[in-house]
């Protein structure tokens, strides 16, 4: 709904309610952009229109319109909001990410991501390409940067008063990357997109949700740069640094490419009046970027892949067991400890077989030969890893005697 204002010459008002359907507000706008004086509120609320005959009212209400894209735009510009909110809870989920990384509580990653303010900078970076609005787009990166900044120095302050000296477990799991992970940013940019278009009805994903979706490979991350530069373990922050960059490009890829798709554009109403050549080239630096994060991953193994080729090892340990012909595997487990050890990448196997019933090696001698070629196997496969493997020999239980 709008709610019209206008002011005659000789001092009078006159007051004019509309109600539109989504999608003609834009246009109703600018057509009244050549009357003076006009001040105009927008009061935007889902209703629920019934119009006879009354049998097709199922259908009706089943028909709920996208915001418009004035709306969109506009409540992108209102989430800014003030610089001291926004610091506080760049600050608390800076605390609450150290938390969890400091005592291994996966849980409070997550309610890092739910208080993290990066979701509304990510997405008014994506509103302000699609609409070629360079101030939106400006202070969007500026709020995106500086928040990363404020949680990243929490975790690092915290660190340092308590005296860190190692990282957790749990740090060493965050630093490692897929080499599908860059995927995610892309999913979240267009999640968070199609949730800002649509109306307040037409939804059953709650916005907290999206948020934590889009802020999902922020806070993490966030901390661990902190941490992990009071450690001095720079190839943690190289990790960490990756994914940063490749959220915020991959977000604005595909949260303006939606946004594009849903009306929003460079030229509208007087609100929307964009740069038109802003679009295509921030679209083109996110693309160019984004490709340019992803052939680095790729030739330089395994420092962005620890969890790709972690999958992979397990596989190929497997492998090596089936093809022994001494056992078969019953578990598997390939991971990489911290991230550098004397110079090294370190791949940690951890290996149960069970001994086949032909075998009459001795234990010691059978999780020898199990070792030497497991290891030499990653090798001769491409791993450019140090792998460290420990075989554990089981013998079946005795067959029953019934008699």
């Amino acid at each position: 709904m709008w709610r019209l204002e206008t002011t005659s010459d000789h001092g009078g008002a006159t007051l004019l309610v509309v109600s539109l359907p989504n999608q003609q507000v834009g246009p109703f706008i600018q057509s009244l952009d050549g009357l003076d004086e006009v001040r105009i509120t927008l009061i935007p609320r889902g209703v629920v229109a019934f119009h006879p005959p009354a049998e097709d009212a199922p259908d009706e209400v089943t028909d709920v319109g996208m915001r418009s894209p004035i709306e969109v735009f506009l409540a992108g510009l209102q989430s800014i909001g003030s610089w001291t909110g926004f610091i506080g809870y760049a600050i608390a989920a800076g605390v609450v990410v150290w938390i969890g990384l400091f005592t291994n509580t996966i849980y409070l990653l997550t309610a890092s991501m739910l208080i993290a303010p990066f979701a509304g900078p990510a997405m008014n970076t994506a509103i302000g390409s699609a609409t070629g609005n360079a101030r939106l787009l400006r202070r969007s990166v500026l709020r995106y940067g500086v928040g990363l900044l404020i949680t990243a120095t929490a975790a690092g302050l915290l660190s340092l008063l308590m005296g860190q000296q190692i990282a957790t477990p749990l740090m060493v799991e965050t630093s490692q990357i897929s080499t599908v992970s860059i995927l995610l940013p892309l999913v979240a940019g267009a999640a968070g997109a199609l949730f800002l278009v649509q109306s307040e009805r037409d939804s059953l994903v709650s916005g907290a949700a999206v948020g934590v979706l889009v802020a999902a490979s922020l806070a993490p991350p966030t901390g661990l740069v902190g941490m992990s530069v009071v450690l001095g373990d720079w190839p943690f922050v190289k990790s960490a640094l990756f994914v940063l960059v490749a959220q915020l490009v991959g977000i604005n890829l595909s949260g303006a490419l939606t946004f594009r798709a849903f009306g929003l554009e460079t030229r509208g109403t007087r609100f929307l009046q964009g740069t038109k050549w802003l679009f295509p080239a921030a679209l083109a630096v996110s693309a160019v970027v984004l490709v340019g994060l992803f052939a680095w991953q790729l030739s330089d193994p395994p420092e962005l892949q620890r969890s790709s080729r972690a999958q992979r090892a397990a596989f190929e340990i497997r492998q090596a067991v089936d093809e022994s012909g001494l056992g078969e595997p019953v578990e598997v487990e390939a991971r990489f400890t911290r991230a550098q050890i004397s110079g090294q990448n370190t791949l940690l196997g951890v290996v149960y077989v069970q001994r086949a019933d032909s075998v009459r090696m001795e234990r010691a001698a059978m999780a020898q030969a199990l070792t030497r070629r497991i290891q030499g196997r990653l090798l001769d496969q491409g791993f450019d890893v140090s792998p460290l493997v420990s075989v554990t020999v089981l013998d079946p239980p005795p067959a029953r005697d019934d008699g």
